[in-house]
């Protein structure tokens, strides 16, 4: 059977007075539930600038974990995720719509992720960001949807421009803003011993992809790298929110398919 260990940790920063990040966590309550369900992590943060961000995040996470609890197992990781983050998308724009006179401009990142049985599948909208560690060796599963990152993948600038450029925390993908919105979804096989750190921007605008994999590394307490990772951010900036959800893979159960059903594989 799929096990996992988790930790998480959210802090508000060094300057900020309050915390627009969220996160959440849905883990089986029965073997039978981890076995047909699996387990969700999800963390948004909700967008400076606009009204409410702490509202927006909250009410993205709220709609992933009670979709998440409430879906069939008949659904893929990978159509159960998407339709969740749409949904959720739907939810903020419309609570912002509905909160005052003209309505209020809410919106919030998401990246959340699905583990069951030997996959992993995870959706993501803007520049929070999903890595996975696995022999010391760090790989981002996500692309930041901001109008920096997109003028580099055109090729219109450098990737030493884009990292200082004053348009890379400008999002072009968000949920709240719009009543429809794409998401990016992919799916990747799980292996005993992978680490997968979901992070807001807080953490890797300040904390360079070295010194994360140094601190994430094999074997390492899960609660004591997530305190590091949040001491480690304060002290190099601190301006924002940082949050950050580490998860390790223990063991996973390796599955075939037969007429949309798993088996398992001996």
């Amino acid at each position: 059977m799929l096990d996992v260990e988790f930790a998480h940790l959210s802090d508000d920063g060094r300057t900020r007075d309050h915390n627009e990040d969220c996160l959440g966590v849905v883990v089986p309550a029965t073997p039978e539930l981890a076995h047909s369900h699996g387990w969700l992590f999800a963390l948004a943060d909700g967008v400076g600038g606009h009204d409410r961000g702490e509202v927006a995040s909250a009410t993205a996470i709220q709609h992933l974990r009670q979709g998440f609890s409430n879906s069939s197992s008949k659904e893929s990781i990978n159509a159960l995720l998407g339709r969740l983050a749409k949904e959720a998308n739907t939810q903020v724009y419309e609570t912002g719509k509905r909160t005052g006179p003209g309505g209020s401009n809410m919106a919030t990142t998401l990246v959340a992720c699905v583990l069951r049985h030997d996959q992993m599948a995870v959706v993501h909208a803007g520049d929070s960001r999903c890595y996975r560690i696995r022999d010391r060796a760090a790989v981002q599963l996500t692309r930041d949807h901001t109008v920096a990152n997109e003028h580099l993948r055109m090729g219109a600038i450098s990737a030493v421009t884009a990292a200082s450029a004053e348009t890379r925390h400008m999002l072009t993908r968000s949920l709240g803003n719009d009543l429809f919105l794409n998401v990016d979804l992919s799916d990747h096989p799980l292996f005993p011993g992978d680490v997968f750190l979901l992070c807001s921007d807080g953490l890797h605008n300040s904390v360079d992809l070295p010194d994360l994999t140094s601190v994430v590394r094999s074997g390492v307490d899960l609660s004591a790298a997530a305190r590091k990772l949040v001491a480690l951010a304060n002290e190099r900036d601190g301006s924002d929110n940082i949050t950050v959800l580490l998860i390790r893979v223990r063991d996973v159960e390796r599955v075939g398919m037969y007429r949309g059903r798993p088996y398992k594989l001996r």
